[in-house]
């Protein structure tokens, strides 16, 4: 029988401290875990940020919410956070890069690279629903078993309210889950070339979630913080 440290042994991707008591690490993980260890093929990120995003922002820490899809599957571009790629890659993926638009329309100013270290440092969870991919392989592990955690990371956000930034049916669909009366909720188009016209634009997120942050006592997110 597995346990949560022979899965960790396995592949080096060890559960962050502040999560670990999610019943996915001790039901599922070690099965995960053993798959991926035995894929031949580059998974990415690389093994020691699987968990990047949880390791930035623990449970009490967490209060905004991005969801994402999966991790980048060019080598050298995904670090474990969602929409985030290494400071150094130019350009930026097409998403980000109409992020960075809207918040430039929203603030007046936009990060100077792709890194959203910064936003996590702050609060903002950077989430995936799948926290792998086969390099080159988009959506490749979309079904390997990551919904489990997902579902269990919504469960425990869902305890207070958080600013929850929806983009996409995909991230709504799994939004649903999350039913707190106190949640900002704000629910546009996918910020993708092919739907980013169809409401992302214009719809200010930005400076929303830091008004909205702001009734409640919290400091805003400097959002080109890097």
């Amino acid at each position: 029988m597995h346990t949560v440290g022979d899965a960790t042994a396995l592949d080096g991707r060890a559960p962050p401290e502040a999560w670990a008591h999610l019943p996915f690490f001790q039901s599922q993980w070690p099965a995960l875990a053993a798959r991926l260890a035995g894929d031949p093929r580059e998974i990415l990120p690389p093994a020691p940020q699987t968990f990047a995003a949880l390791e930035a922002c623990a449970p009490n820490d967490t209060r905004v919410l991005i969801l994402g899809q999966d991790p980048y599957p060019t080598p050298g571009h995904a670090h474990g956070l969602a929409f985030s790629v290494e400071p150094d890659v130019r350009p930026l993926p097409r998403s980000l890069n109409n992020i960075f638009k809207e918040m430039t329309d929203d603030l007046g100013t936009a990060p100077s690279t792709g890194d959203l270290r910064g936003w996590s440092s702050q609060g903002v969870l950077l989430l995936n629903t799948a926290l792998s991919v086969p390099a080159g392989a988009a959506g490749g592990h979309l079904k390997l078993g990551w919904d489990a955690l997902i579902t269990d990371i919504l469960a425990e956000l869902d305890q207070s309210p958080r600013a929850l930034l929806l983009w996409g049916t995909k991230a709504q669909k799994l939004g649903t889950m999350l039913k707190h009366p106190d949640h900002l909720r704000i629910e546009t188009a996918h910020p993708s070339p092919l739907s980013a016209r169809r409401g992302f634009f214009g719809s200010r997120p930005f400076s929303r979630v830091n008004d909205w942050l702001k009734t409640r006592g919290e400091p805003p997110i400097d959002w080109t913080l890097q």
